[in-house]
């Protein structure tokens, strides 16, 4: 309570600034370092981490290229060229293998991670996109096409295939690892895959918001936190009934989302400009506790628990290179 009212006035102090002065970033995040990306141009998509490795992989998408960093060392260290539109990446430490979804030809591709030998490829066709890492059940799922998931080996052998009324973005496991909430912003609304049985069970249509990307899961109070991009809003869904439990005004552009359960924060990544740190407190009453500072266009990243540290990738502008920011967390 101590640390909430804190934050509280800190942020209260910034509100009453006048336009003249230059505010701090305000909320839990600090940032530790920029790591530089030169030479990647365009858009950025999303991110994976080696955890044990202190390695992230990043999907360069306007660059055609995967970049891998070593965040420990502060550096970039190697890139896998040559991709068409890489969207999703995945990292999977059984086999030591990294995953990429190819937007541009439909083609998943996965790659030794340490000689970045290619190992692996399937064709789903069109648009593969987001990718999600099963680890119980040693299987990928991938997004693609005008809406699909298919499941797919650690080889990308085509093991299952879900079809859907819309292209697949953000999709997550409940806290049972047995179903899979998707997003369908094409269609307003969100999916609910059981895997066991193999069937689309039901979809929830959200009309209040609409370019519904991005989702984070917290499975301790059955909820699905969904930032809009139209307008831009935060949703609170109750994962059982799919039912809208409360609503916050949020940063614009929203690509990626994540939640740190430990702390009841959610992270809303924004390609306006910013990450909206949001605390949630009982009956999902939504309090901003901060508004920190990246850059426009940047509206993917990464939150890794294990490193208690909030990855973001910023575009190229101009003549200042693509980066990477990265945020300790400090609730």
């Amino acid at each position: 309570m101590r640390t909430f009212l804190l934050a509280f006035l800190c942020l209260s102090s910034a509100c009453a600034l006048s336009s003249a002065q230059a505010a701090p970033p305000t909320g839990t995040l600090r940032l530790e370092r920029e790591i530089p990306l030169p030479g990647v141009d365009g858009r950025i998509d999303h991110l994976a981490a080696d955890v044990a490795g202190q390695h992230v992989f990043v999907a360069a998408l306007g660059n055609g290229s995967v970049e891998i960093v070593d965040v420990a060392a502060g550096k970039r260290v190697a890139e896998i060229k040559g991709l068409k539109e890489p969207q999703g990446v995945a990292y999977v430490p059984a086999n030591q293998a990294v995953y990429v979804a190819e937007g541009g030809d439909g083609t998943v591709r996965s790659f030794d991670s340490h000689t970045l030998k290619p190992l692996h490829e399937i064709s789903l066709g069109e648009d593969a996109d987001n990718l999600r890492y099963d680890a119980g059940r040693s299987q990928l799922l991938a997004g693609y096409g005008s809406g699909a998931i298919a499941v797919l080996g650690l080889d990308l052998a085509r093991r299952a295939n879900f079809a859907l009324p819309a292209h697949p973005e953000s999709f997550q496991f409940a806290a049972d690892q047995q179903h899979l909430f998707v997003n369908l912003p094409d269609n307003r609304s969100v999916a609910l895959i059981d895997l066991a049985a193999q069937t689309v069970n039901a979809t929830w249509a959200h009309p209040s918001a609409a370019a519904n990307f991005p989702m984070a899961v917290d499975g301790t109070i059955h909820r699905l936190f969904i930032p809009c991009r139209k307008p831009a809003r935060l949703l609170a869904v109750n994962s059982d009934t799919g039912g809208i439990t409360a609503w916050f005004p949020t940063v614009g552009d929203a690509d990626d989302v994540f939640m740190d359960t430990a702390h009841r924060l959610v992270y809303v990544i924004g390609g306006e400009g910013f990450v909206d740190v949001v605390f949630v407190r009982a009956a999902d009453a939504m309090v901003l506790r901060g508004r920190v500072p990246t850059a426009p266009g940047a509206r993917t990243g990464l939150y890794v628990p294990e490193w208690n540290k909030l990855l973001v990738a910023v575009p190229r502008q101009g003549t200042t290179d693509a980066r990477l920011l990265v945020f300790a967390v400090q609730p």
